[in-house]
Parts: structure tokens; C-alpha cells; sequence
């Protein structure tokens, strides 16, 4: 069973490695990705204008022929159309040339030229106007054509003449294809190069990545307890808050060996004095046994309330509000102390970055200890002061002597002769989960109740 929950939580962990992918590849397919579209694009619109840009020409070299035919045309003593000079162009008088023209008219001969031969033109009526039109044609089989023509009416004349010029497309479209050819290449060697720049820049980029984590493991095997500085500006405070989390964690695991330290040490007296006690099996035996237990427990009782603190402190989200661990406090101690008067005040809305259960230990035992050892009446106050929140818990006892009061932060520690039950452990415990906290407490005089006032001081949250 368990070789079997070892294999699907193996499984699901290579299922999600699969699925997060390498960052790398990442990188290098998005960038591939708009090099290509981009490339797309642009060798569309460049191949639109350069296109257009072949056939305007093309077609002003027409147009340039057409209005010189049209300037050298006059009308001869039959009423036919005749050129006052013959064409330049020899290949109009080649016959399948590939250039033609021919000017036709209402109710007149057709006047083509020699190199259309036994062909004639298509006459359209899409157009009524002197204006130039251009226009391709696939009449002829196998020669597609570019022809512009225009009407015009000649001096002499009222037939309205149609002048067409015909050329053979052959030229034009050997251009594009010799244009397109040379930019699917030049764009081609262009995205390769831009890819292959997109990959080493990626790898280039990441390269520091690698770098920690090479780092990482060195400080796994022992070699190394820190990550070196020397990094890129974006990649330096990642490596600063690896290196404070191996300080915290080292502090942490420091702090763990000293208490373990500490208890083992408090508890070693103890036991020695119960083993010599059996050992000479004194007539007292029963009373050091019980004696030393209790001992035994205020050390552990200390030491697992600061380990809670110390372990809970590690939530970063840790929010109390003061004003409800103060409520419960209350009704606690309105059951175990009827003769007691708890009155609180002050700010109901602050909160202090503290676990709940830790803040409820803190006031539960400052305020036992001023109902414990007060007159009757024990007042809390709630205070916020910035970036601190003050809880100053007062009675109406006969106080304690200001020499007294820094003995009272040490384990065990009572002024207390009356015998009245408890370890003497509260306020070192109170002291000690605070400063875990990022607080402090402190003893003072009370002035409006005469006796002793705690302030215990806690981060705001």
C-alpha cells in the first residue's frame, strides 16, 4: 500500500513538472511565436506594396503609350484613323509580340496593330469617360494581358475612337515572382536569425537561474551557507531572501538546540535530586517526589508555551483582535472570581499580528495575576500607539517594590508568601511569547488604582 501511494504522489509530482514546463521553452515558443506572426505580417504588407508598386509602373509606361498614340492619331480623307508618325516600339509590328494596340469605333474600321494579326481586342462598354482605365484580361489563351485604353474624339471627327494598349503580363508577373521569391528568403533568413537570437537571449537571460541553483545545492552538500551576491539586479533579491530564510532557519534551528538545552538542563536537577532521594530512601520521599515534579512542570509547562509561540509565529498572517481575547478573558475569570470586578476599555477595533490562542495566554495570565493578587478590581485598557498596540492591565493590590519587579520575569519567581495556588511561571511566559512577537511587557505603578499596572506591548496588525 504504501509502495502504491509512493508511485501515484511520484506520478502526480512528474505530472505536474509536465505540466508547469521549462521556462526556457516557454520563452523561446512565445517569442517564436510573434517572430513568425510579425514576420507574416510584414512580408504581407511589403509584398502589397512592392506588388502595386511594379503594376503602377507598368501601367504609367501604358499610359505614356497610350496618350502618344493618342497624340499622333489623326483622321485621314476616308474618315479612317492613320498616325501622323509610326510608333517607335518595333514590337508593334512584330506579330505575336506580346504589345498591341488598336483603336475602334462606332460604325468605323478597327484599326489594329500588326503584331495582333489575325486578333482583335474585346471592346467593352464598362466605361463612358476620357478617363485612362486600366484593367488585366484574359482573351488571348495562354497570354494574359495588362491593357489600358481611353476614348477620345478626334479633331475632324465626331466618332468617339477607343485607344487600347495592350502588354503581355509575362513580364510583370516574372517581377513579382522574382520579388516574392527574394522576400521569402530574406524573411526566412531573417526569422532563423531571429529565432536563434530569441534562443540565446532566453538561455542568456535565465542563465543566473541555473547559477542559483547550483548555488542551492552547494549549500545542500555543505560546501557553501550562502548564496553568493554577485547577481543580476532582478535575480539579487531573490538570492537575499533565500540567504534570510537559511538565516531564519538556522536561528530557528539555534533556538531549538538552546531550549532543548535548557529544559534538558532544568530538568537534570530535578531528577537527581528524586533519584538520591530513592536511592537513600528517605522518610520524605513522597514530599520530594511531588515537590520536584512540580518543579519538573513549570519547566515544561515554560518551555512548550514558547515552543506554540515560536512555531505559530511563522504564519506571517497571524491577526488577533485584542478587544475579543479580552471579552473571553472576562467571562473566564467572572465564573472563577465572583468577588472580582474586570472592567476593560479603550480601542475595540485593534488588532495586533499575534495568534489568537498566544494572545489569550498573555492577558489570561496578566489579568489572573491582578485578580489574583489585587483588591477587587482589575482595569484593562486598550491603547493603539502606531505601529504598537499597548494592553495595560491594572489592579488595586498593594503594587510591588520597583526593586521587585525585574525578579518577577525569572522561571518561578513569586513575591507572593500567601500560598495561593500557581508556578510562578505567568509573567516569564508573558515576557517570553511576547518578545517572540516582536513585543515587550513592563511593570509599573498604576495611578488611578494604586497598584500594580502590566503593559504589555504587541506589533499592530
Amino acid at each position: 500500500m504504501n509502495d502504491s501511494a509512493a508511485a501515484v504522489t511520484a506520478a502526480a509530482a512528474g505530472s505536474s513538472r509536465r505540466g508547469i514546463g521549462s521556462l526556457t521553452r516557454r520563452m523561446t515558443g512565445v517569442a517564436a511565436l510573434w517572430i513568425i506572426v510579425l514576420l507574416l505580417l510584414g512580408g504581407f504588407a511589403l509584398d502589397r506594396v512592392l506588388t502595386r508598386s511594379i503594376e503602377r509602373n507598368f501601367d504609367d509606361q501604358l499610359e505614356y503609350v497610350l496618350n502618344a498614340m493618342i497624340a499622333a492619331s489623326e483622321i485621314g480623307p476616308d474618315g479612317e484613323v492613320r498616325f501622323n508618325r509610326p510608333p517607335a516600339d518595333q514590337r508593334f509590328i512584330e506579330p505575336y509580340s506580346g504589345v498591341y494596340f488598336q483603336i475602334s469605333g462606332a460604325g468605323a474600321d478597327t484599326f489594329p496593330s500588326r503584331s495582333l494579326w489575325d486578333r482583335r481586342l474585346r471592346v467593352a462598354g464598362r466605361h463612358s469617360d476620357v478617363n485612362v482605365h486600366t484593367y488585366d484580361s484574359h482573351e488571348f489563351a495562354g497570354e494574359p494581358l495588362r491593357i489600358a485604353e481611353r476614348d477620345a474624339i478626334l479633331p475632324g471627327s465626331e466618332v468617339r475612337w477607343r485607344f487600347q494598349v495592350a502588354h503581355s503580363r509575362e513580364i510583370i508577373d516574372l517581377q513579382i515572382r522574382e520579388l516574392r521569391s527574394t522576400l521569402f528568403w530574406s524573411f526566412a533568413v531573417l526569422g532563423a536569425g531571429l529565432l536563434v537570437l530569441a534562443g540565446l537571449q532566453t538561455v542568456y537571460g535565465l542563465w543566473p537561474l541555473r547559477r542559483v541553483r547550483r548555488e542551492v545545492a552547494l549549500i545542500r552538500s555543505g560546501e557553501k551557507t550562502r548564496i553568493s551576491q554577485e547577481f543580476p539586479t532582478e535575480i539579487r533579491p531573490l538570492t537575499e531572501e533565500i540567504n534570510q530564510l537559511l538565516a531564519h532557519s538556522e536561528a530557528q534551528a539555534e533556538e531549538a538546540r538552546r531550549h532543548a538545552g535548557n529544559l534538558a538542563h532544568a530538568l537534570k536537577t530535578p531528577l537527581t535530586v528524586i533519584t538520591n532521594a530513592a536511592t537513600a530512601q528517605t522518610h520524605d520521599l513522597a514530599d520530594t517526589v511531588c515537590r520536584e515534579a512540580l518543579v519538573m512542570r513549570r519547566q515544561v509547562d515554560h518551555h512548550l508555551a514558547r515552543a506554540r509561540a515560536i512555531g505559530r509565529r511563522a504564519s506571517a498572517q497571524a491577526r488577533a483582535v485584542v478587544w475579543e481575547s479580552l471579552e473571553a478573558v472576562q467571562r473566564a475569570l467572572d465564573r472563577l472570581y465572583e468577588n472580582v470586578t474586570v472592567d476593560i476599555a479603550g480601542n475595540r477595533e485593534a488588532q495586533v499580528r499575534v495568534e489568537r490562542q498566544d494572545l489569550d495566554e498573555m492577558i489570561g495570565n496578566l489579568v489572573e495575576n491582578a485578580a489574583k493578587y489585587g483588591g477587587g478590581r482589575v482595569f484593562v485598557t486598550v491603547e493603539s500607539r502606531g505601529a504598537m498596540v499597548d494592553v495595560l492591565v491594572e489592579d488595586d493590590g498593594p503594587g510591588i517594590p520597583l526593586a521587585d519587579r525585574g525578579s518577577l520575569f525569572s522561571r518561578g519567581a513569586r513575591l507572593d508568601t500567601t500560598g495561593k495556588p500557581g508556578t510562578g511561571l505567568g509573567l516569564a511566559i508573558v515576557r517570553d511569547v511576547a518578545e517572540i512577537y516582536g513585543g515587550r511587557i513592563s511593570l509599573e505603578s498604576s495611578e488611578d488604582l494604586g497598584g500594580l499596572l502590566a503593559r504589555l506591548t504587541l506589533p499592530s496588525g
